[in-house]
């Protein structure tokens, strides 16, 4: 896990571990409350927040990695507070063409007020904060994924309430989500089991930053016994952009599978979650995506309130 420090008078958004328990707790909240505000009186989703919040605000939305749910969520949120956003492909940008990241965040910063970068690489987002004389989110890297997991978080306290205590079970890769749920389980003092295979465990710097961090989070390769009385079980798909190890990835992960057997060691109340998309039938069984202990679809819509949430937070709103 780098070292980097912020140095700067505005809020960076770009790991968990980053935040104090108090400033994640504030996200959350605030993100309920805008929720509220934005469904109250049955508003479409053209809705733009009464009092305007980020108006004249400009958002660069920097994208390495193809994006569903980030790139909708965030322009929707910008343009719900108020503020206007621009999009921008690494190929679209002198930075597929050779120009440094430290450059083209001092380039951008005489621009807009704050750039969210979904990056291949975490260095590239640090060395983008590090540069920049504006806010820089962490829309997604290789190392993890914040807005995903506050999103979670959101999800899980709407169905379950407080999610203090409450056992988390993530079952598949170590991967970046799973790092950001790292974080988060030092952050709201939830327990968090993880069943990896010892081929894709998350890095062993954040479990132990975890430990040294009070957090209750195990690491197990039996997904079985992960899943006993969990409140809540995640997984991620096994694939993601850029992997070129497909079916050894598959043959690996197959006993970690989120299927009902899975399900039905957890909690009779216990929920699903996936940040989407999916490989049906690979990391879940359709049973399990499309049945009643499913929030995937809050989950995603969350992402909206959570990321308007966060815009507010890194401009002190």
């Amino acid at each position: 896990m780098s070292n980097f420090k912020l140095k700067k008078p505005y809020r960076h958004f770009l790991d968990l571990a980053a935040l104090s328990p108090d400033e994640a707790r504030e996200i959350i909240e605030k993100a309920k409350a805008l929720k509220t505000t934005a469904t109250e009186d049955g508003h479409g989703k053209g809705f733009i927040h009464p009092d305007r919040p980020l108006a004249d605000k400009g958002l660069a939305m920097v994208f390495e990695k193809p994006s569903t749910r980030t790139r909708v969520s965030f322009e929707m949120s910008i343009h719900q507070l108020g503020g206007t956003a621009i999009v921008l492909q690494g190929n679209d940008m002198q930075l597929g063409r050779g120009e440094t990241v430290s450059d083209t965040a001092q380039v951008l910063s005489g621009f807009v007020d704050a750039v969210m970068l979904r990056a291949d690489s975490h260095e590239s987002l640090l060395e983008m904060a590090e540069h920049a004389t504006v806010p820089v989110i962490n829309a997604l890297t290789d190392f993890s994924h914040p807005c995903q997991v506050m999103a979670d978080v959101l999800t899980f306290e709407e169905h379950r309430g407080p999610i203090k205590g409450k056992k988390i079970t993530w079952s598949g890769d170590g991967n970046n989500v799973a790092v950001s749920w790292i974080h988060a389980a030092v952050l709201f003092d939830c327990e968090l089991v993880l069943a990896c295979p010892k081929e894709f465990c998350p890095p062993t710097q954040v479990l132990e930053w975890a430990t040294n961090n009070g957090g209750k989070v195990t690491l197990t390769h039996d997904p079985d016994e992960a899943a006993k009385g969990a409140d809540c079980i995640i997984t991620d798909t096994w694939i993601s952009m850029g992997d070129s190890d497909a079916d050894e990835r598959i043959a690996i992960l197959a006993p970690y599978q989120v299927n009902k057997k899975l399900l039905d060691s957890a909690k009779d109340d216990s929920l699903f979650m996936h940040c989407l998309p999916a490989h049906r039938g690979e990391e879940v069984t359709d049973e399990v995506i499309d049945g009643p202990q499913s929030v995937i679809w809050d989950e995603a819509e969350n992402r909206l309130h959570i990321q308007k949430s966060i815009l507010m937070w890194c401009f002190g709103k």
